[in-house]
């Protein structure tokens, strides 16, 4: 049987930077929005898809999340998601249940809307009475079948429209679905697989057998785990230069983790406290490549809550990435105010 390689929580915190482009920002263009959107980008906080594509693309304006290149869909536990039009068919069909039961309330469903929407766009509630829904977040059983889009910008219940159905294997679109989880958040296993994705623990673990020797063993401080074997090299490779300073919204991939993984990234018991909390997440403060803290904004006032005493000039790096945040509908500059340290 072949060792497990074993890895430590620095060579998988460098690896997470660098396929995340938290190290340095990727220059404006489509491959860089694509790249940012590759494990998708959750927004179910107002324009936390925005802040995360800004934290790792140069020159992001406030209307980037409605780039053509994007569309706004319920993708991975039924969250708000921005994800690149192209893999609609990965964040949709990829989770759509095997289980006879959901599976055909999620085709019924997605047939009652189509055919009441018949290409117009409506809002959610209105929908969700005309199909004769007992509830609206019913709706969100039809987005696997990858024919419902949305658009929510925070202010008001989305709208919703429909779109053919990808012509695409869903088997195949659970598969690059899995890369993606394990490209981004890896090393990775088939629970935590199912928890982000939301979907059945038995369909993580066929998806991760499926991947078969396009996977690695390894070993990490919290466990094993697996990673594709492709990005071996990556995660073997001396970290890169860490961000001065990156304000990471609410659902960042960075830190959309659950369980040990929580433990690998914060090993503070109080701090993974102060970052997961158990209603709505705040930001987390990412200096030098470290979390090192929590923030929250109201209107123009930016909160800052460090663990530890950060420098003079980590300061004012972290004060220049608030002064940089394209915040759309402000009427002065963000106002930073630290709270203790």
């Amino acid at each position: 049987m072949t060792a497990r390689l074993e890895l430590t929580r620095s060579q998988v915190l460098a690896f997470r930077r660098r396929v995340s482009a938290l190290e340095e920002r990727l220059p404006q263009g489509p491959s860089a929005l694509h790249r940012a959107a590759w494990a998708g980008l959750q927004d179910s906080m107002p324009r936390a898809a925005l802040l995360s594509i800004h934290a790792r693309m140069a020159g992001t304006e406030p209307g980037i999340w409605e780039d053509p290149s994007l569309v706004q869909v319920w993708g991975p536990r039924f969250s708000a998601y921005v994800v690149a039009k192209s893999d609609l068919a990965v964040f949709t069909l990829g989770r759509l249940p095997e289980e006879k039961r959901p599976l055909t309330r999620a085709r019924d469903l997605a047939t009652r809307l189509t055919a009441v929407l018949a290409g117009t766009r409506m809002l959610h509630g209105d929908a969700a009475r005309a199909v004769g829904a007992k509830h609206a977040n019913e709706l969100r059983y039809a987005a696997p079948t990858g024919t419902v889009l949305i658009r929510w910008d925070g202010a008001r219940q989305p709208e919703l429209w429909n779109v053919p159905a990808p012509a695409v294997d869903p088997r195949e679109a659970r598969l690059e679905l899995a890369r993606r989880y394990l490209h981004v958040f890896g090393p990775a296993t088939p629970e935590g697989f199912a928890t982000w994705a939301g979907i059945r623990p038995a369909s993580a673990k066929a998806a991760f057998a499926a991947l078969g020797e396009a996977l690695t063993p390894v070993r990490t401080p919290i466990g094993e785990a697996w990673i594709l074997s492709r990005d071996e090299p990556l995660f073997r490779a001396p970290p890169g230069p860490a961000a001065p300073a990156r304000l990471l919204p609410s659902g960042d991939t960075w830190f959309l983790l659950q369980g040990a993984d929580r433990e690998l990234l914060v090993p503070d018991d109080v701090h993974r406290r102060a970052l997961w909390t158990s209603r709505v997440w705040p930001g987390a403060l990412l200096v030098e490549g470290e979390t090192v803290g929590t923030w929250r904004r109201a209107n123009h006032v930016l909160t800052i809550e460090p663990w530890r005493r950060l420098s003079n000039a980590q300061r004012s790096e972290v004060e220049a990435e608030a002064a940089s945040l394209p915040l759309p509908g402000l009427d002065r500059s963000i106002d930073v105010r630290w709270l203790r340290e």
